[in-house]
């Protein structure tokens, strides 16, 4: 406790200077304001008019936002960007337009292929900012996300995007849903 005792002296004789500087700046101020000199308030009215106009610089730089919805399954990875209503596209690309061979269309590669492209039409119109849903199969199938959902996000923030939320809208039934095959099941 010894120890600690000078530093707590330190710091309240620091507050106490900071405190005394205030009052001093207050006190001119006053004095200024009751002499009621022209030349002091032409100054105070520069120096606000000078300050004003970098607030202004920085809200006129509106940000854009947009939803990113990731549809990612063993199958293929589906990148879609909407405005914040979700009715309208703003540019859409999945992982089989940027690969060959059906096997890899669910791969991180060409999940990144696809968001890289959606991130440059995106970039184009106008967009700062993305809200991500993240869905997978949902129902009677997987619930688990495949693996391109994860590169497809990775890319998106690397796309120079700020991201907002990240959502996972799986649809998941609360009672079940009837799987495919009928009654008597598959017959193979």
């Amino acid at each position: 406790m010894s120890e600690s005792e000078p530093k707590v002296e330190e710091i309240d004789a620091a507050k106490a200077e900071k405190i005394e500087e205030i009052k001093a700046e207050a006190e001119k101020i006053k004095a200024q304001m009751q002499s009621g000199s022209k030349k002091d308030e032409k100054e105070s009215i520069e120096t606000e008019s000078k300050t004003q106009p970098q607030k202004e610089v920085s809200e006129e730089k509106k940000e854009k936002w947009g939803i990113a919805h990731i549809f990612s399954s063993y199958n293929n990875t589906i990148i879609h960007i909407t405005d914040l209503t979700g009715g309208e596209t703003v540019a859409i690309s999945s992982g089989g337009v940027h690969v060959n061979a059906d096997r890899y269309e669910s791969s991180p590669f060409a999940a990144m292929k696809a968001a890289k492209a959606v991130v440059e039409i995106a970039k184009t119109k106008g967009f700062t900012g993305l809200h991500i849903r993240v869905r997978a199969v949902g129902g009677v199938g997987s619930r688990v996300p495949g693996p391109g959902a994860q590169a497809s996000i990775r890319a998106l923030a690397r796309g120079g995007f700020k991201i907002g939320r990240i959502d996972d809208v799986t649809p998941i039934p609360h009672d079940t849903t009837r799987k495919k095959g009928g009654k008597r099941g598959r017959r193979v």
